[in-house]
């Protein structure tokens, strides 16, 4: 694993257990490297998050494109599963701390927003694939769209997932579920 790789890594597990106020010392103990070591691939705190905002959402992206490549599931299957892909390295991750980055790293934050905002294309041709088989009822897919973005972007935004103990998984396969079942053709 290149070292870029695994000092994402280890963020994504000090994170985890520290959520936002982590620090390049941590990384350093939690990998057993030196806080140099983290210094030559990132300068600061906010561009290693950044860089691990990319790398969180490139494996979403992988996982969406096993999804896709899924011969054995319907085209209402594939909406359900790639709406709410999230790869199974990332399930056990708090990712509900994301919250506070509007305030603290709000040049982070618009990276999320940006990265939650595009990359769309296969979604979109899957809905437009099940209007076409009539599985899913003719909508205005800009409006799911940017109803599941405002949903992800709440999360982010606000606590209420800690204040009510919900996972964000959890958050997202309920927004997931009552998104698609409003759409289908019944």
């Amino acid at each position: 694993m290149e070292l870029r790789q695994q000092l994402l890594e280890g963020t994504l597990q000090v994170f985890n257990y520290k959520g936002l106020k982590f620090t390049m010392d941590d990384v350093a103990h939690s990998l057993g490297i030196s806080k140099k070591t983290i210094y030559t691939v990132f300068r600061t705190k906010e561009e290693m998050f950044l860089a691990l905002v990319d790398y969180l959402f490139d494996g979403i992206k992988e996982a969406e494109q096993r999804v896709l490549d899924d011969d054995s599931l319907s085209t209402v299957e594939k909406i359900r599963k790639i709406l709410g892909v999230m790869p199974v390295s990332y399930r056990e991750l708090d990712l509900r701390q994301l919250y506070v980055l509007k305030d603290k790293y709000p040049s982070v934050y618009q990276q999320v927003e940006h990265r939650l905002e595009n990359g769309w294309e296969n979604t979109i041709a899957l809905i437009e694939q099940g209007i076409e088989e009539g599985v899913i009822r003719p909508i205005k897919i800009p409006i799911l769209k940017m109803m599941l973005e405002a949903s992800l972007e709440q999360f982010f935004m606000r606590d209420i997932l800690i204040e009510n103990r919900i996972s964000y998984q959890e958050g997202l396969d309920e927004v997931v579920e009552i998104l698609v079942d409003g759409i289908l053709n019944t």
